[in-house]
């Protein structure tokens, strides 16, 4: 019987290890896509709260959104997502409401900053199931305009 038996462990790890790898590839590139999202967030609230004083300013809107992180820290602080990339990175400015003229700022007047960026998938084989190599990833915030 232990003759029958020579080298089914290697034929077990040769199974299942593609498999091991493909569920931890597959976690990596979620966790990667999760702190993708949360730098696109984090980005969207900073336009957001710029844009609920100068609603109107959606240039400076922009810049602030893609500029969260200071060029002095870049090199402490790495980032899969770079929000200069205009390329792979696109920001929508939307005021909702009126115009905000005269006395009724703040009153059911808001702005939304979506940042959209194509996120690239890592996972091998992921690309040619779901039919992209890239997925969309949105993150959006509404503040309310508190100046006109």
């Amino acid at each position: 019987m232990k003759k029958q038996e020579k080298g089914q462990s290697l034929i077990e790890l040769a199974i299942s290890l593609p498999v091991i790898l493909l569920i931890l590839l597959g976690t990596i590139d979620f966790g990667m896509a999760l702190f993708s999202y949360s730098i696109l967030r984090d980005a969207a609230q900073e336009g957001a709260l710029y844009g609920s004083f100068n609603p109107s300013n959606t240039e400076e809107i922009e810049n602030r959104a893609r500029n969260i992180l200071p060029r002095s820290d870049e090199a402490v602080f790495s980032s899969p997502v770079d929000l200069r990339d205009t390329s792979n990175i696109s920001i929508e400015i939307d005021v909702i409401g009126d115009d905000c003229q005269g006395i009724t700022r703040g009153v059911a007047n808001s702005i939304q900053v979506n940042v959209i960026y194509q996120y690239p998938i890592l996972m091998p084989f992921a690309g040619n199931i779901i039919g992209s190599d890239t997925i969309s990833l949105t993150g959006s915030a509404t503040n309310v305009i508190l100046q006109p």
